[in-house]
């Protein structure tokens, strides 16, 4: 779906101050143009000045008096002779205007360094774009590497960062293994450590491969510009979509492209997978879309980890239960599918009789497992149904009765997830260092950058359906409760929990007194009016000890 930029209110002028920008920078082109002709005499004087300095300074003490009257004497004939001064002037503006001209070569192609480059990279090619029965190859060995590269840039370097190359109208352009073969013999002679996007045309036969700057970590959690049921995953490239948000990085506000995901009945991928390496973000990111789903709806953690990444949302309002246990997780999950059934049933029979769907019934309901596979092995070694198998009406019917599941794992553990879960969540995202073929197993369709040779957490690829393949990057959205949490961060997520169920206010008032004191207040006009706190769910409601 095609996304509409935001309004100028929200973008905070950014289109007045581009066009600003572009209008100054014309008027101090066309200025340099009129008044270059003064800019290079200017120069000539003061390099003229700068040599008569040197002499006068070089020139030993006994013969400057000798000089100094030799000066004046040629400066008298010049101002006794018919049009003396204005001659002299004349000569004066005409060597100040050959010394002050601009002198450096303009550099009209590469140098031989560059040209080795580039001829090496074009013979590099050559096997896989020739063939024996052309009788006009646009790749020979020993051909000229001018007819079939048409743009390229280095960089300080000498390191190529754009390449522009034509192919043959007969190569398979279409085969996505000889494309991959390609794509790496061309990072291989670019220069590893970088990503490279690859752009082929098949209609024009030409392939355009850039170097992709760094996506930024500075980004961190925080109260993001959105749409009703619209959830924000991360940034990604610009230009790559047609929308921007803006965000506050150090203090300052700029627009960074998001990739958006659409929840709810009119969602075509209501349910989403994360999956990635230990330590490659995936928590983070359930963190993140807790705290914007938090705001607007109501959410059931169950973790699977049994490390207490979620603690900090225990007891809050909306947060229904924060689940480390079998039990609880089993318990919790039950509730979930008769909620999603009993929310089915309401909204028919309002739809039946011709009245609108009961308000409780549209209020968001997200469930949020992290590592689900562990609870599987657990149920298997005590008896007890996976709680996978709980999902399944969640999973087929949630979009419908306004209830989102996201499932996050470890990519070692995909084979553990049920059929249901597999088939259900077509919104995917893979983070951390995974290898292409992993990516493309994951997501359906491989990506068209290279990986990147450092790997910050948060940083992977999304695809939303059968969307294309974007680059992301998760806002910074880590446990306050860590030791090893920066104070910037631990103040951005404390300040964007919700207040605490007034029952299990007090026993953490300790906690509370030093959460006021790092996180900024939140005005009273920014919270929602009239919310109240959801009752637990039955037996869950409290954090329970992990098992084994």
């Amino acid at each position: 779906m095609a996304r509409r930029p935001l309004p100028r209110i929200l973008t905070s002028g950014s289109a007045q101050i581009a066009r600003s920008r572009e209008l100054a920078r014309t008027a101090a082109d066309s200025a340099t143009d009129v008044l270059h002709p003064l800019i290079t005499v200017s120069r000539g004087l003061r390099m003229l000045a700068a040599t008569a300095r040197q002499k006068w300074a070089g020139t030993p003490k006994d013969r400057r008096g000798p000089a100094l009257f030799v000066v004046a004497a040629c400066v008298l004939v010049v101002a006794l002779i018919p049009y003396g001064p204005l001659l002299g002037l004349i000569a004066l503006m005409g060597v100040a205007g050959w010394k002050g001209r601009d002198t450096a070569p303009v550099p009209t192609g590469p140098d031989d360094t560059e040209v080795k480059r580039l001829q090496s990279l074009y013979e590099a090619l050559v096997p896989y774009f020739a063939v024996p029965e052309d009788p006009n190859p646009l790749y020979a060995h020993g051909g000229a590497w001018g007819a079939a590269i048409d743009d390229h840039a280095f960089d300080t370097g000498g390191r190529l960062t754009r390449l522009q190359l034509r192919y043959p109208p007969y190569f398979p352009d279409s085969d996505p293994d000889v494309r991959a073969r390609i794509e790496q013999l061309l990072q291989a002679k670019c220069g590893r450590g970088r990503e490279y996007l690859f752009e082929w045309e098949e209609e024009a036969n030409q392939l355009t491969v850039s170097v992709l700057p760094a996506l930024s970590t500075a980004i961190a959690a925080q109260t993001f510009v959105t749409a009703p049921g619209e959830t924000l995953l991360g940034f990604t490239d610009d230009g790559v979509v047609r929308r921007t948000v803006p965000v506050m990085v150090d203090g300052e506000s700029r627009d960074e492209p998001p990739v958006l995901w659409r929840t709810g009945p009119r969602s075509t991928e209501p349910h989403l997978l994360v999956t990635g390496p230990p330590g490659s973000g995936a928590t983070s990111l359930l963190r993140s879309l807790a705290l914007q789903a938090v705001q607007h709806g109501e959410i059931l953690i169950v973790e699977g980890g049994g490390t207490g990444e979620f603690s900090c949302l225990a007891g809050r309002n909306g947060v229904l239960a924060v689940e480390c246990g079998l039990a609880g997780a089993l318990a919790g999950l039950e509730w979930a599918a008769s909620e999603t059934e009993r929310r089915l049933i309401a909204a028919n029979r309002a739809g039946q009789s011709g009245r609108p769907a009961p308000e409780d019934t549209k209020r968001p309901l997200w469930i949020l497992l992290d590592r689900p596979s562990v609870f599987g092995h657990l149920a298997a070694a005590e008896g007890r149904p996976d709680p996978q198998e709980l999902l399944q009406v969640p999973l087929r019917h949630g979009r419908s009765a306004h209830v989102t599941v996201v499932v996050a794992d470890q990519l070692d553990s995909l084979d553990t997830l049920s059929e249901t879960v597999l088939t259900c969540t077509r919104a995917r995202v893979v983070l951390g260092a995974a290898a292409p073929a992993q990516v493309e197993a994951v997501l359906g369709a491989p990506p068209r950058t290279t990986p990147p040779a450092d790997v910050p957490p948060g940083r992977g690829y999304a695809r939303l359906g059968t969307g294309p393949v974007l680059r992301l990057q998760v806002p910074a959205t880590p446990d306050p409760y860590n030791d090893g949490t920066s104070e910037a961060h631990r103040r951005a997520v404390l300040g964007l929990l919700p207040e605490r169920h007034p029952a299990v206010a007090a026993p953490d008032e300790n906690r509370d007194a030093v959460e006021r004191t790092a996180a900024p207040s939140v005005p009273d006009q920014e919270r929602e009016p009239g919310r109240a706190p959801a009752p637990a769910p039955g037996p869950v409601g409290a954090v329970v000890p992990a098992e084994g």
